[in-house]
C-alpha cells in the first residue's frame, strides 16, 4: 500500500445485520495499522450523548420517526465535526462502522422517504473515498445473527425487514458511485482479504 494523502482517507462499512461488519472493520484496522498507516476507527451511533439516546431507545422505548431521525442526524454532526473531518485533515484512514446509508435503509422501513433522505444526508455529511456494503441473502443473515448473538432478534432483524432494508441498500449502491456491494457468504478469511484488495486500490489511486 502507498501512504495515505495528506487529506486523509475515509472508507465506510455498511450492510445489513448479520453480515461481520464489526468483525471486519477491525480487522482491516489492525492490519492497517500493522502496515503503519495512522488510523482512527469509529463506528455509528457513537458514544456520544445523541448515539446513547439512540442506544438506549432499544430498551427504554423506540424514539418518534421524527425524533429518532434527529438524534441519528445530530449524532452524525458531531461525529463528523469532532472526530471524521479532524482526522481526515490530518491526513489518516477514517473507517467508520455504518453511516448515513444504515439511517437511510432503517428509517425507510419506518416510512421514510429514502430517496429524499439519501440526497439530503449526502449533501450535508462528507462522502466517503470508498463505502462497502457487506451483503448476502437474508436468511444466511438470520442464521448468523441466532448463531452468534444466542438472543432473540430485534426488530429490524425479523426476515421481512431484512429484506427491505437489503432492498434499500442495493437501491443506494446503484445510485451512489463510491458504494459497492461486497459479497459476505465466502469464510472470514475471504472477505479479509476482498476487502484489503479494494482498500489497497484505493489507497494507492491518492
Amino acid at each position: 500500500m502507498s501512504s495515505a494523502s495528506p487529506r486523509g482517507v475515509f472508507i465506510v462499512i455498511d450492510g445489513i445485520d448479520g453480515a461481520g461488519k464489526s468483525t471486519q472493520v477491525q480487522r482491516l484496522c489492525d492490519s492497517l495499522r500493522t502496515q503503519g498507516f495512522r488510523v482512527t476507527q469509529s463506528r455509528e451511533p457513537t458514544d456520544g450523548t445523541w448515539g446513547k439516546m439512540i442506544r438506549n431507545s432499544a430498551t427504554t422505548g423506540r424514539l418518534s420517526l421524527e425524533d429518532e431521525l434527529r438524534a441519528f442526524v445530530e449524532d452524525r454532526r458531531e461525529h463528523v465535526s469532532t472526530l471524521i473531518q479532524p482526522a481526515l485533515a490530518d491526513g489518516q484512514i477514517v473507517v467508520v462502522d455504518r453511516y448515513f446509508y444504515s439511517t437511510v435503509a432503517y428509517q425507510g422501513i419506518r416510512g421514510a422517504d429514502t430517496d429524499a433522505l439519501l440526497a439530503e444526508m449526502r449533501t450535508e455529511f462528507p462522502i466517503p473515498d470508498l463505502t462497502l456494503f457487506f451483503d448476502l441473502p437474508v436468511a444466511v443473515a438470520l442464521q448468523r445473527i441466532s448463531e452468534t448473538r444466542g438472543d432473540a432478534p430485534n426488530e429490524f432483524e425479523q426476515e421481512e425487514a431484512l429484506t427491505e432494508i437489503r432492498k434499500s441498500f442495493h437501491h443506494m449502491a446503484e445510485r451512489c458511485d463510491e458504494v459497492e456491494l461486497l459479497d459476505c457468504t465466502p469464510s472470514m478469511d475471504v472477505v479479509a482479504a476482498n476487502i484489503a484488495s479494494r482498500v489497497d486500490q484505493v489507497l494507492a489511486s491518492r
